[in-house]
């Protein structure tokens, strides 16, 4: 996927219609598409990098469309969302549209009118979108993969390292088992020691110049994570 190719994230669990979509978006469109199968999935795309387009199914294994969707507007995510799905009465669609989605389209879907629909929404959208987080006074720039503390200083992270972070930030609050957290970051696919989680910690840490007082916090939750915690959440 070159720099030049709108990018989309398509988030679906039927392996036979994710395939389809994005065989139809790659050589139809012309867009550069990358899967999901669940909500933790698609948050760790999303943590990586900027799309133009999230192609978002209502029903996924791990979680539902429309709180992901609400979730990634209260975190200042702006891109696009197409919601996709077999549940197309009223009250379903007013759900997408509340939940912050821009567009809903039923299934089955004609392609003509599933690429129309994209297309009019990578056009409305323009450049590639700016997803920022933001952190006890840090901010994360996700699509330059950037990262400033509070006096506007760079921080030095590694890819990894800004992954793993931006999981945190995204996930805040909440205990992250050491398995999930090496899922999202690391991938299912790779083999790593779960300690090794506990070495990268320590060096956001130390990166982050966290100490006491700091406003944020990786706590160790013993035998089962971490959680960040942030002052006033």
């Amino acid at each position: 996927m070159n720099s030049t190719t709108p990018a989309i994230l398509l988030v679906e669990d039927d392996l036979n219609l994710r395939l389809a979509l994005r065989d139809n978006l790659e050589n139809q469109g012309g867009y550069g598409v990358e899967e999901a199968t669940t909500v933790a999935e698609a948050r760790a795309h999303l943590a990586r990098r900027a799309f133009q387009l999230i192609l978002l199914d209502v029903m996924l294994p791990d979680g539902d469309g429309y709180t992901l969707c609400r979730t990634l507007r209260q975190e200042g995510v702006t891109t696009p969302v197409l919601m996709l799905t077999a549940r197309t009465l009223e009250d379903d669609v007013v759900r997408g549209f509340e939940a912050g989605a821009q567009d809903y389209l039923g299934k089955p879907y004609r392609l003509r009118e599933l690429l129309a629909r994209v297309g009019a929404l990578v056009r409305r959208g323009g450049g590639v979108p700016v997803q920022v987080l933001r952190f006890a006074g840090y901010r994360m720039d996700l699509d330059r993969r950037k990262v400033e503390t509070p006096e506007g200083k760079t921080v030095e992270l590694t890819r990894t390292e800004f992954d793993l972070l931006a999981f945190f930030v995204r996930e805040r609050e909440r205990v992250l088992r050491r398995d999930e957290i090496l899922d999202a970051v690391w991938g299912r696919d790779v083999v790593v020691d779960p300690h090794t989680v506990d070495n990268f910690v320590s060096s956001l840490k130390r990166k982050l110049g966290w100490n006491s007082a700091s406003r944020f916090a990786l706590q160790t939750v013993r035998g089962v994570g971490y959680r960040m915690e942030l002052e006033g959440s």
